[in-house]
């Protein structure tokens, strides 16, 4: 329970940060509209697209997992804040009661069990339409939603440790993204030539006690613009 409570928190604080006080209402500071279920069934779309599913382009490309693996993250971000947003709008409960019902929810359990590599790329595109096709429902069931997410977890040769790893690494990014200039239009994505997905992926990995702040500050080291 302690890592769903934690990426829940995480989460709240970005989408905090980012959005000011009360972003459960479904606005920003900015008064821009939000939809967390057009982000996740956008996102979804963009996940397939790590696979050569195109019948009339590149049909011999192999699947771009590391890429899938990133796209589930940014997924899973979409899918915790429409939930703190359920939880808030409908009274469901806090944001610890948010976390006990997924950590019991038996997909969830099962990422506790080592991974066991990636699923048939046909699969797992079928995966993918399930979650979308969650999303696009008017009134989305969060434990529906839920359930399809962790079993797409589960098939991209994630266990719970590695979700969590990734998670905090792409809320770190997406932090350090907001700080230099990411809403206002000029970030810049691609680091030498590589986008910076790539370089929190591996600046995470080569250091695997490294901290959140460390992270942080590690990726300030290398952003190019800096």
């Amino acid at each position: 329970m302690n890592r769903a409570l934690q990426m829940l928190q995480l989460q709240q604080q970005l989408n905090d940060a980012t959005n000011g006080a009360d972003w459960e209402a479904g606005t920003t500071k900015n008064g821009k509209a939000i939809n967390w279920k057009r982000c996740i069934y956008m996102e979804c779309a963009e996940m397939i697209d790590s696979f050569a599913w195109k019948h009339w382009k590149n049909i011999a490309a192999e699947p771009d997992w590391a890429n899938l693996q990133i796209e589930v993250i940014d997924v899973w971000h979409f899918v915790m804040s429409l939930v703190l947003q359920e939880y808030k709008q409908r009274d469901l409960g806090s944001l610890d009661d948010a976390a006990k019902a997924i950590a019991i929810m038996p997909f969830y359990e099962m990422l506790n069990d080592d991974a066991e590599g990636f699923a048939v790329e046909k699969l797992v595109m079928a995966q993918v339409e399930s979650v979308m096709k969650d999303a696009l429902d008017s009134k989305p069931d969060l434990t529906k939603l839920l359930a399809d997410f962790f079993e797409l977890v589960r098939m991209s040769n994630l266990d719970l440790t590695s979700l969590y790893r990734l998670y905090v690494g792409k809320n770190i990014l997406n932090q350090f993204r907001q700080d230099h200039g990411y809403k206002e239009g000029h970030y810049v994505k691609v680091w030498n030539g590589e986008e910076d997905n790539v370089v929190m992926k591996r600046l995470w990995e080569e250091k695997g006690d490294m901290t959140p702040e460390q992270l942080y500050a590690a990726l300030e080291s290398v952003y190019p613009a800096a």
